[in-house]
C-alpha cells in the first residue's frame, strides 16, 4: 500500500512480474511530473495504482518548487489516489516548514474543493504528524477521504489523535525493526492496518516482485508475533482493506 516502482531501474519488469504473483501495488510518486510519467508507464499494468504526489523532501531540497505546488494542486483535483504527500521537519528540512505547509495546504484545499468518491491519501509525516493532522482537519479531509499514515513515527499522543480522527496506518518491516514501531503496530486497530514495503530504499536501483512479496511476508510474520490475531487473519484483513481502497 506504499511503494515507488516508478523509481526502480526495472520498474516495468517488476510491475509485470508482480501481476503474475498476484501483487497489487500502490505506486506513490514524488512530484506531479513523476505522477504523470508513472500513469503513462503503468497504464498497461492493471495491478499498479498510481497516486499523484508531491514529496516534502523534494520541496525541502529544491527539487520541487512553487510551480510544482500549483501543478500538484491541479492534478489532485481530478485524482482519486494521492500520495506521497505530507510534511517532514527532521533536521535541516524544518527550515523549509513554511514552504512544505504551503504545498500540503494547496493539495488538501484542492481535494476539499473537488471531492472524488473513494479518494485515498498516503501521508508522510516526519516529526510533523500533529501538523499534518491539523491540516487534514482544517480542510475536513477525513470526512470524505481515506487518510493513510505510512510508516507512522509520531508521538504516542499523535497516534491516539490519528486513530481518533479515523486515519489508517500502513506498516513495513523497517518500522517493525524498532521497539516504538512495534508498539505502535500493536496498538493500531486491525481494521485500520495495512502493509507496505516503501521500496526501493535507494531510488534508481533494481529489484524484483519476489523481493517485494518477501518483504510483505516478513512484515506479516512480525505483526503476527506482536498482535493477538493469527497471521492469516491479519493478512486477510489487510488484503481486503487494501483491495477496497484501491478498488481492485
Amino acid at each position: 500500500m506504499h511503494c515507488h516502482p516508478d523509481q526502480l531501474a526495472n520498474g516495468s519488469e517488476v510491475a509485470s512480474d508482480a501481476e503474475r504473483l498476484g501483487l497489487a501495488l500502490f505506486c506513490v510518486t514524488v512530484s506531479p511530473a513523476d505522477a504523470l510519467a508513472a500513469l503513462e508507464r503503468f497504464d498497461v499494468n492493471p495491478n499498479v495504482f498510481v497516486g499523484a504526489g508531491l514529496h516534502p523532501w523534494w520541496l525541502a531540497d529544491g527539487r520541487c518548487s512553487e510551480s510544482d505546488i500549483e501543478a500538484a494542486a491541479r492534478l489532485v483535483a481530478t485524482s482519486r489516489l494521492i500520495g506521497e504527500i505530507g510534511l517532514d521537519f527532521n533536521g535541516p528540512r524544518a527550515e523549509t516548514a513554511a514552504l512544505q505547509e504551503r504545498g500540503l495546504s494547496a493539495i488538501l484545499q484542492s481535494c476539499a474543493r473537488h471531492p472524488v468518491p473513494g479518494r485515498v491519501l498516503s501521508l508522510h509525516a516526519g516529526k510533523a504528524a500533529g501538523r499534518v493532522l491539523d491540516l487534514l482537519e482544517e480542510f475536513t479531509i477525513p470526512e470524505h477521504a481515506s487518510c493513510i499514515f505510512h510508516w507512522f513515527s509520531g508521538t504516542s499522543e499523535e497516534l491516539t489523535r490519528a486513530r481518533r480522527t479515523g486515519c489508517l496506518f500502513s506498516v513495513n518491516e523497517r518500522m517493525l525493526a524498532s521497539k516504538r514501531g512495534r508498539e505502535y503496530a500493536r496498538q493500531i486497530p486491525l481494521e485500520r492496518l495495512l502493509i507496505e514495503t516503501d521500496a526501493p530504499r535507494t531510488f534508481g536501483q533494481r529489484s524484483s516482485a519476489a523481493a517485494l512479496g518477501n518483504s510483505l511476508e516478513r512484515t506479516l510474520d512480525a505483526l503476527a508475533s506482536i498482535r493477538p490475531e493469527s497471521r492469516n487473519r491479519i493478512a486477510n484483513q489487510a488484503v481486503a482493506l487494501g483491495m477496497e481502497l484501491l478498488s481492485v
